[in-house]
């Protein structure tokens, strides 16, 4: 019973990670383990400052909204 709330706590923190914009490292490091593994993975603060410039254009001045 308890690994089943443990479980359903980390589905819960994920989710809520995801809904205001911070990616699991961790599930990045897996996929890119099981997916490509030929490819090097980004380290943690590499991987962090990616996803911000994904979400807010990278600094060239682009937003990624629609107005």
């Amino acid at each position: 019973m308890f690994e089943k709330l443990s479980e359903a706590g980390r589905y819960l923190g994920q989710t809520m990670r995801l809904m205001v914009g911070l990616p699991e490292y961790s599930t990045y490091v897996t996929h890119m383990e099981n997916t490509h593994p030929d490819q090097e993975v980004m380290s943690y603060e590499e991987f962090f400052r990616e996803r911000q410039d994904a979400r807010y254009g990278g600094g060239n001045g682009k937003f990624g909204r629609c107005c």
